[in-house]
């Protein structure tokens, strides 16, 4: 089941707007998982109205194990994806092109944690294992090698999705996201895992990033101008103002999600600025710079994971966003 916002019956009980609904431009946004604390802000916009209100009937399409939302982008049968900049790299330089045309993390919430008792990053290298995926290893692993002494290939295990490896293994780590892994080993086990930001160590790519195809840009400008302002003024309202809308549509869209782990999610991306920082009081939650792009293809370069020629300015286009939207909300 989806949350469809072109069911005008959901929109007249959740915003009272159907009429508008029915009269606006229709858009299909995937995530990039099931229906979360990090996708709050877009199910704010939908909860309240807000896209309503900039003319937009949005249906959000959401992720999981078993879905396709890129390759839905690719082939034009959804308009917005929430991906990452190694994604819209990864397609360019396979031939689809994508676009990044704003980030809502503007710290990416990649983890690694470990067992108490390890202190430092530079302690990980001293661990027997560390449990990541292939994407992982392909893309923040490799800057790991490339950027710190001690880690070697022999350190990598594949992650199965699974807590009990790293759980009742000692010598090990394993990859998460801030929002959600550690709490769920404090959940199983009992105790809270020592967490690195990744982010914080130098590995800087923007996440959550609102990702389109090129000619969406070209053909539908006004459509993604007023989508990408309806979400970054549901992602003020989420961060700072009355989210329980948004969140009783996130648990009726993914039962498994439960009020506790919302708000242990929602304290950490105040706690850490993954969503508005320093980088955003002035211009705005979303705001993604050439600066920045610029930076992390620098990263890649030196892990030897992408090469010197591909021009980085492909994957990107900030022409909707930085525009100081949604500041006033939380002054």
């Amino acid at each position: 089941m989806h949350i469809r916002l072109k069911t005008a019956s959901i929109i007249a009980i959740l915003a009272g707007c159907s009429e508008e609904a029915l009269a606006a431009d229709k858009v299909r946004f995937g995530t990039d998982w099931l229906a979360q604390a990090d996708h709050g802000g877009f199910y704010q916009a939908l909860a309240d109205g807000t896209y309503a209100k900039h003319g937009l009937d949005v249906e959000i399409i959401p992720g999981g194990p078993n879905a396709a939302n890129q390759a839905l982008l690719t082939s034009g049968k959804i308009d917005f994806y929430l991906g990452t900049p190694q994604n819209v790299i990864n397609a360019t330089v396979d031939g689809s092109p994508l676009v990044d045309i704003a980030a809502i993390y503007q710290k990416a919430p990649q983890i690694l944690m470990a067992h108490p008792g390890v202190e430092t990053f530079q302690d990980l290298t001293r661990l027997a294992d560390i449990f990541m995926s292939a994407g992982g290893y392909e893309s923040y692993f490799a800057w790991m090698l490339a950027s710190f002494q001690g880690f070697s290939e022999e350190q990598y295990r594949p992650y199965n999705g699974s807590l009990t490896p790293f759980l009742t293994n000692t010598h090990s780590a394993q990859q998460g996201l801030l929002t959600s892994e550690p709490y769920s080993v404090q959940l199983q086990a009992g105790w809270l895992p020592k967490v690195f930001l990744l982010a914080d160590q130098g590995y800087k790519p923007y996440a959550q990033t609102i990702t389109v195809r090129p000619s969406l840009i070209a053909d539908r400008p006004d459509v993604i101008q007023r989508f990408i302002d309806a979400t970054i003024e549901g992602w003020n309202t989420y961060l700072y103002g009355d989210n329980h809308s948004a969140n009783e549509l996130i648990k009726i869209e993914n039962p498994d999600m439960t009020d506790e782990l919302l708000a242990y999610a929602l304290n950490v991306m105040r706690q850490y600025g993954l969503v508005d920082n320093d980088e955003t009081e002035k211009t705005g939650i979303g705001c993604i710079t050439e600066e920045r792009y610029r930076s992390f293809f620098d990263t890649l370069v030196a892990a030897e994971t992408i090469s010197a020629n591909f021009d980085y300015r492909r994957v990107f286009d900030a022409q909707f966003v930085c525009k100081g939207v949604g500041v006033a909300f939380r002054r």
